[in-house]
Order: C-alpha cells, then sequence, then structure tokens
C-alpha cells in the first residue's frame, strides 16, 4: 500500500514537472498573439497611435524569405522618394508590425523611408517558434539585403525595436552590414538566461530548478536553441555601433537595470534615456515628445559624423545618461 502510495505521489510529480516544462515552453517560444484590434485598442489606450493614423499611412506590402525558408512580410512607407535613409522598426513578442507604426512619424522627421517588419510567428510572417534574435537576426540581415537590392548599396539603415524587437536588432549587432548606422533599442533585454530566470522565479513565483534547465532542453529539441546562445549584452560589448538605450523605470517585465547593464558595458557611441514611470513598451506612450527629442538627437549627432568618420570602426567618447520625468 505505501508503496502504491509513492508510487502515485512520484507520478503525480513527474506529470506536474512535465506540464510545466510544457507550459513554460509555450509561453515562451509560442504564446498566442495579439489580434490586430488589441494591439490598436492598446495603443488608442495610451495615445500613442490609432487604427486612424494606421490606415492613413501610404504603404505597400512586400515580403522576402529568411534562410530557412520562411516567408516573411513587411510594409514599406516611402515616405522620402530618392532618400537614401531608411529605418526598418521591428515589433515585440506577440506584436505585429502595426505596433511599429507608431514610430514611422519620429523618423520621417529626419528624412527616412519606413520598413515595417512582421517577425517570423507574427502578424502575416510564416514560422512555428519564437527565437528572441538567435534566428530572428538573420531575418533583419535579409530585410537590409532587401533595401539594397531596391534601393542600392549606398543606402543608410538605422534600426529600431521594441522589447524582443530591441533584443533582436542587438543581436543583429554581431552580424551588421557597415551601412546599417546605428540601432535604437527600446526595452531590450540584455540576457535571455537572467530574463527567463527574472520572469520565472520573480513574477511567476516558480523555482528556477529544475524547470530552467528542464525547458532549456526542451527549446533545443523543438526549437533549435539554448537560453545562452542569445545575449544580447555579448553582442553589444563587441561592438562599435551606435546605440540608444530607451526604457521605462517601471518596467518589471523586463527590469530597467538591463537597459543600464548594456548601456554600461557598451564601448563608443551609446546613449540611455529612461522614461520616468513607464511601464513595459509604453516609453513613448507616457511621454512622445521627449522620446521624439532624443531619437532626433541621437539621428542627428550619429548621421552628422558618418560622412567622416565610420561609426562602426571608430569609438567616440562616452555620452552621459539621459532622464526624462513625466509627471
Amino acid at each position: 500500500m505505501v508503496y502504491t502510495i509513492l508510487i502515485i505521489v512520484l507520478l503525480f510529480i513527474l506529470l506536474a514537472v512535465s506540464g510545466v516544462t510544457r507550459f513554460g515552453f509555450r509561453q515562451i517560444t509560442q504564446m498566442r498573439l495579439q489580434t490586430t484590434e488589441g494591439l490598436f485598442n492598446f495603443m488608442e489606450k495610451t495615445g500613442a497611435f490609432s487604427r486612424e493614423k494606421f490606415d492613413a499611412l501610404v504603404k505597400r506590402e512586400v515580403n522576402v524569405t529568411s534562410h530557412d525558408g520562411l516567408l516573411l512580410r513587411g510594409h514599406v512607407l516611402e515616405l522620402h522618394p530618392g532618400s537614401k535613409r531608411w529605418a526598418i522598426i521591428v515589433h515585440g513578442y506577440t506584436g505585429a508590425l502595426e505596433v511599429s507604426a507608431q514610430f514611422a512619424g519620429m523618423f520621417e522627421d529626419r528624412e527616412f523611408n519606413i520598413l515595417l517588419v512582421d517577425q517570423r510567428r507574427h502578424g502575416r510572417s510564416q514560422g512555428s517558434y519564437t527565437t528572441y534574435g538567435y534566428q530572428e537576426k538573420y531575418d533583419i540581415e535579409v530585410w537590409v539585403k532587401w533595401v539594397h537590392d531596391h534601393y542600392g548599396e549606398d543606402v543608410l539603415i538605422g534600426l529600431h525595436g521594441q522589447s524582443m524587437g530591441g533584443g533582436t536588432v542587438l543581436e543583429y549587432l554581431s552580424i551588421a552590414h557597415p551601412s546599417v548606422k546605428f540601432v535604437i533599442a527600446d526595452c531590450p533585454y540584455s540576457d535571455l538566461t537572467e530574463l527567463i530566470r527574472y520572469q520565472m522565479t520573480v513574477l511567476n513565483k516558480v523555482p528556477a530548478f529544475p524547470f530552467m534547465s528542464l525547458i532549456d532542453n526542451r527549446l533545443e529539441r523543438k526549437a533549435g536553441f539554448r537560453l545562452n546562445q542569445v545575449s544580447p549584452i555579448r553582442a553589444v560589448r563587441q561592438s562599435l555601433l551606435p546605440v540608444l538605450f530607451i526604457h521605462g523605470s517601471a518596467d518589471t517585465y523586463v527590469p530597467t537595470q538591463m537597459s543600464r547593464d548594456m548601456y554600461e558595458a557598451k564601448p563608443g557611441v551609446r546613449e540611455l534615456l529612461i522614461i520616468d514611470g513607464a511601464v513595459h513598451a509604453n516609453a513613448y506612450g507616457v511621454d512622445p515628445a521627449g522620446y521624439t527629442r532624443k531619437v532626433h538627437s541621437f539621428i542627428d549627432e550619429v548621421l552628422e559624423g558618418s560622412s567622416s568618420v565610420a561609426a562602426d570602426q571608430v569609438a567616440r567618447p562616452e555620452i552621459s545618461i539621459a532622464s526624462i520625468s513625466h509627471h
């Protein structure tokens, strides 16, 4: 009788562990995507953007094929025909390119044409798993090539990414093409292992042992990557491309400290903007004017020097942290 009870308890524990592992894996790689209506409702609630503004944009759909055969879709906003300036804007986890459109205006003001992209497994792009930049950085590489193929090798490209998009564009630093002159990373994670550990233990009160290693093994078997293969701070340490880090001071989903850590670790030109009171992925919604001013000043400084100094070859002095209070 005692052995039967022990066996039942053991089976129950194994089933529970297996269930938590499968659930964690799905949450990390296959979380349910937000609807277009939900995305617009969020942006309209914060005042950041609206469906009406998105519908009014003059855009056309384009697509490319990823290195592993996925169809990736995007929208081109050729706002300044003939301009060699291009911004590729990348959304976060469970989002879509509609979210990225809120940032188009600040680049339009600096004579950039815009490419909004749906990340793999998101929006109208194909894909089964999200890999947080492990595969997505190569998708950015394909989009950069698309711009070259259609508008020339002499284009000047800036990248903007929010949340997972921020992690993706920072991961891209490790393979960046010389035509990419700067990166803006809004609420990015510095290291995927640390992010998942934090979200598991602090936000969800689940012990790291044994679930971290079990989830990691499942990631490798199913999605083809391990947590330690995604570490934006590792790419940041090795890159001299100018980077502007932006984060909300009240972000508890991706800790604000992660951007601070990357700012401190990065050589060369870098800036850090902390928007006071902003939660995750809402820095622009809290203070669009302050956000835009910082982006404009950053772009202006980078591009003023780009004609005489290759930003990806020569380190320049540190730029002090900027912080905007919002009341």
